[in-house]
């Protein structure tokens, strides 16, 4: 099995080549880093990515973006994901900054159709080659095209009473969970609960709660097995409108869309 240091050791190995991988080893590995800028593609489930500050949720059919040097873990909910890795050498900066800063986006339909194209290079691909011209081109469209940046995030800490209640949260997203319950039952007033999450966290009990039920929300919807109202119910929404109003909010799309579009793409792979 090849270890961290040989993985990272073939990437860099050349400064000036772009390096595809389709196989999933970046999981297996403990928080590590590049020094080339790396996109990360998701298909067919959600994956999770953490950096030193915060926890990113990449739904099926995005990619996220990861500027060189950022030392990120990655990790993701089912056997059946596809992740599909394209590592580029450093170039001169964005005018947007889009390259130095890590993010999240939906996949084109153009952008689909490059990398479906280019899916089965594996290695090392050279500068002077036209391969290296369509990646290229591929990476200069994602900065001029980058579509709806997608906002789901959750701050991490190693605060042990942060992570009790965030346990509690998760297991307990069906039921009407409000801050003077979750204060009570940790043995905090509602003032220092508050005070905990913008200390720790630097966001809302009540935005953290919305965030894990949508986090949620969107494994059970691309898991397939449930219709929307069965899921909204299931991650403690009493109002289906409520349900579908908060999920376009975050995610730029209805719950009922974005279950047919990730349906869709599972059944043409």
């Amino acid at each position: 099995m090849i270890t961290l240091k040989e993985f990272e050791k073939e990437i860099d190995l050349y400064d000036e080549t772009i390096y595809m991988m389709k196989e999933q080893l970046e999981h297996r590995f403990p928080p590590h880093y590049h020094l080339k800028a790396q996109l990360l593609l998701v298909s067919g489930g959600m994956a999770y990515l953490k950096t030193a500050d915060q926890e990113y949720y990449i739904p099926s059919q995005h990619y996220v973006w990861i500027p060189k040097g950022v030392v990120h873990h990655v990790k993701f909910n089912t056997k059946e994901l596809t992740i599909f890795n394209i590592y580029f050498p450093d170039e001169s900066q964005s005018p947007t900054g889009f390259y130095e800063e890590l993010g999240i986006y939906p996949v084109s339909n153009l952008l689909r159709e490059m990398i479906s194209y280019a899916e089965n290079w594996q290695g090392h691909v050279f500068f002077g080659s036209w391969e290296y011209e369509f990646l290229k081109t591929m990476k200069h469209l994602l900065v001029n095209s980058p579509g709806e940046r997608f906002s789901i995030l959750l701050p991490t800490t190693e605060d042990k009473r942060l992570l009790d209640i965030a346990g509690y949260l998760q297991d307990r997203l069906h039921e009407p969970l409000t801050l003077p319950l979750v204060a009570t039952q940790f043995g905090l007033s509602v003032r220092n609960l508050t005070r905990l999450f913008q200390q720790q966290l630097r966001i809302s009990f009540l935005q953290y709660l919305k965030m894990l039920r949508m986090i949620k929300a969107m494994e059970l919807l691309l898991n397939g097995e449930k219709n929307v109202s069965e899921i909204a119910y299931e991650v403690g929404y009493s109002s289906i409108a409520a349900f579908s109003n908060t999920f376009q909010q975050l995610i730029h799309m209805r719950p009922s869309d974005f279950q047919k579009a990730n349906s869709g793409m599972k059944e043409s792979r």
